[in-house]
């Protein structure tokens, strides 16, 4: 069965390729040296096929007037994950650059809507606008989600045979406005808003004990937060990213004024760095720590730190998604990239990570949890360096699975 996922998502791929269009995000470079131009993508391995396409592939070296142009591309396609199963994407992007400076960030829209195997329903739009010269950043992240998914209690020593299985609906609406300050380097607030609801127990337990799981999760969780946030990232490319440092640090404060079911406070960094290695080879190595922590309060529980429920729900590979949660959460990943054809079109990865949680703030880290795994990459644009991912990971207690991502993981 998992053969058969797989062939279909490759085939659904290979199909799309010509509609798929994407803007160079390495525009900061005036010059390509011209061993680029030999790497291959989807699209140059179905034109090869078709003598009568006369599609033009954008040129890294194209006039940055012509670069200003939108770019929209529409994606069908389909996935896997421990969480959803079989999952089908309608996927919609539009990318942008709102001057022809060549340090001009890229602006996007992206939209998706996913129906999986278990009846989930995922919809997220997600904007990332940059004004002329980098002055200011405006980022919206909104999603709803109907979503049954199963839970394991808190802490690192969860029992993964006594998970249960929730379902809910859920919105989230995180709006963020920041300022430059000095180069890469930004400042801003935002306003956070979450809320769940129509949560309840759908598994084939006991009354008694459904009834049990309810009433300490309640039926409805909501919290209202202001936000603020320093980001700092030099990277060339952010979609396939090779050299540079990206550290977002995010501080949120929750309380009944402002909505929230309780006070509560929250702190995030994310800092991941990338560099070639070798040095002068096209292989990177990339590290990742991502540390999630509760300053005060109780948040609701489906909105602490948990696996896989990071902003793009990737930390934890070789987890089931909200496998471990606590009001702590320490995570590190590292991940080796490297070609496996010469053209670029087929790589490969090694991964390893880490993660510890804590079940209270006063209970020290005791439970490290491991994770790590392969997987190949296949090039779905040679331009933006956009890949298809797919992963097999393993953790302990005999967790494994197949994990798909359109794009690296970070």
């Amino acid at each position: 069965m998992k053969f058969k996922t797989y062939l279909l998502l490759l085939l659904s791929f290979l199909l799309v390729g010509p509609i798929t269009a994407q803007l160079d995000s390495m525009q900061n470079n005036k010059s390509v040296p011209a061993k680029m131009f030999a790497e291959k993508d989807f699209s140059d391995i179905l034109r090869r096929a078709n003598k009568n396409d006369n599609h033009n592939v954008l040129n890294p070296t194209d006039p940055l007037e012509n670069k200003i142009k939108k770019q929209f591309s529409f994606i069908p396609a389909a996935g896997y994950s421990l969480q959803t199963g079989f999952a089908g994407i309608l996927s919609a992007n539009l990318a942008y650059f709102n001057d022809t400076a060549a340090n001009q960030k890229l602006s996007s829209i992206s939209t998706s809507v996913t129906y999986t195997q278990y009846d989930q329903i995922l919809a997220p739009l997600t904007i990332d606008i940059w004004t002329k010269d980098n002055k200011y950043n405006f980022i919206s992240d909104n999603r709803y989600i109907d979503y049954p998914s199963n839970i394991y209690g808190l802490g690192g020593r969860s029992n993964p045979n006594k998970g249960h299985q929730i379902a809910f609906y859920g919105i989230k609406l995180h709006e963020t406005i920041l300022k430059s300050v000095a180069k890469n380097l930004f400042v801003g607030a935002g306003i956070y808003f979450d809320r769940n609801w129509n949560i309840i127990v759908v598994d084939s337990v006991t009354r008694r004990l459904n009834n049990l799981i309810n009433r300490q999760l309640g039926k409805t969780e909501m919290a209202s937060s202001i936000a603020l946030k320093v980001l700092y990232d030099n990277r060339l490319n952010q979609i396939n990213s090779k050299n540079g440092w990206f550290i977002n640090a995010v501080y949120r404060d929750s309380r009944t004024f402002f909505g929230s079911d309780n006070n509560w406070q929250s702190f995030l960094i994310d800092i991941r760095k990338y560099l070639p290695f070798p040095r002068n080879s096209k292989n990177t190595l990339a590290l990742w720590s991502f540390n999630w922590m509760t300053l005060g309060g109780t948040p609701p529980y489906l909105l602490m730190p948990s696996t896989g429920w990071d902003d793009q729900y990737n930390t934890g590979r070789g987890y089931i998604q909200g496998r471990f949660r606590g009001n702590n959460m320490f995570y590190f990943e590292s991940e080796y990239r490297f070609n496996i054809s010469r053209n670029g079109f087929l790589g490969g990865v090694v991964f390893g990570n880490l993660q510890y949680f804590s079940p209270e703030i006063s209970k020290q880290f005791q439970v490290l949890s491991p994770g790590y795994g392969t997987g190949i990459r296949l090039k779905l644009n040679k331009h933006s360096g956009a890949n298809l991912c797919i992963d097999y990971g393993f953790g302990k207690d005999g967790s494994r699975g197949f994990f798909v991502n359109l794009g690296e993981v970070f």
